[in-house]
């Protein structure tokens, strides 16, 4: 699979991107969540969502990977910011139009940008993520283990990998549901993080995000389709999320992900593929 990088510059700001297949294919944009590099989106992953005839980029979040990272414990942006670079990448390709696929956060961000600019987003896919708007269904808040877990980030020598590795592991082991962790492939993955961050510890910097409040309980704005995907054991973003957001996007799509958590595994990525790009390309053969 043809597989290009571009690291796009605006004035202090270096963002780091990676295109996967033909760039006459239309085009999705993966946003990842909060505190993961677009490592996150598998490479083997991204080259199977492209196979499909799709364009797809994925990219480094400003404090993650190979974009610019700040002083850990200084945020230097907001959520609108990260908003705004999806379109500086988009812009960097002559992209005019694309659509979107983001988890937690990157699900956020995608929804914002369906607001902020709906006549460039052709459809947007959120995976285990939250809507941008107060929620319809009651929803559990996130699961004690989770926050006893970051609790702990202050105890941690970011600058040792082997102790990295064993808190990020534990973590990786609370987000998975009733699905087995791929502990061989979960270890690779902390660790190609860790090897190719400009500052590893600066993506903990997304936890003291703000901003997008005018887009706040606006998503009747939303004028795209949208595709909701959601795991049934998501200990971190609870599953009605998902049900909130079918119903406040009027959404048409849902698929479940039985047994998952906070992820994504492996063993799901043939129905997430198959959702996205069935929904993508359905909507752009309709044109």
């Amino acid at each position: 699979m043809k597989q290009t990088e571009k690291i796009i510059k605006q004035q202090d700001l270096q963002i780091y991107t990676q295109a996967f297949g033909n760039s006459s294919d239309p085009c999705i944009v993966l946003i990842a969540g909060a505190t993961v590099s677009m490592l996150f989106w598998d490479e083997s992953f991204c080259s199977q969502l492209a196979a499909k005839g799709l364009y797809v980029i994925r990219y480094d979040l400003r404090d993650t990977g190979q974009s610019t990272c700040y002083t850990a414990g200084e945020l230097n942006y907001k959520i609108d910011d990260l908003v705004d670079d999806i379109f500086l990448i988009l812009d960097a390709y002559n992209i005019n139009n694309a659509h979107l696929l983001g988890i937690s956060l990157g699900g956020m961000l995608a929804q914002i940008a369906a607001m902020k600019h709906s006549e460039r987003i052709n459809s947007i896919s959120l995976m285990s993520s939250m809507p941008w708007a107060d929620p319809i269904m009651p929803t559990p808040e996130m699961d004690e283990a989770i926050l006893d877990f970051q609790a702990d980030t202050s105890s941690i020598n970011w600058d040792n990998e082997n102790e990295v590795l064993d808190y990020m592991l534990k973590g990786s082991k609370l987000m998975s549901g009733n699905k087995p962790l791929n502990v061989d492939r979960a270890k690779e993955y902390i660790l190609a993080s860790f090897r190719r961050a400009n500052n590893f510890k600066s993506q903990f910097n997304h936890a003291q995000l703000s901003g997008g409040e005018e887009y706040y309980n606006q998503l009747q704005l939303v004028s795209c389709p949208s595709l909701i995907i959601h795991g049934s054991e998501d200990r971190i973003c609870h599953f009605n999320n998902a049900l909130s957001l079918v119903q406040l996007l009027k959404s048409q799509n849902l698929t479940i992900l039985e047994g998952t958590g906070h992820e994504l595994h492996e063993a799901d990525w043939n129905i997430i593929i198959d959702a996205v790009a069935g929904m993508v390309l359905t909507l752009e053969n309709k044109k």
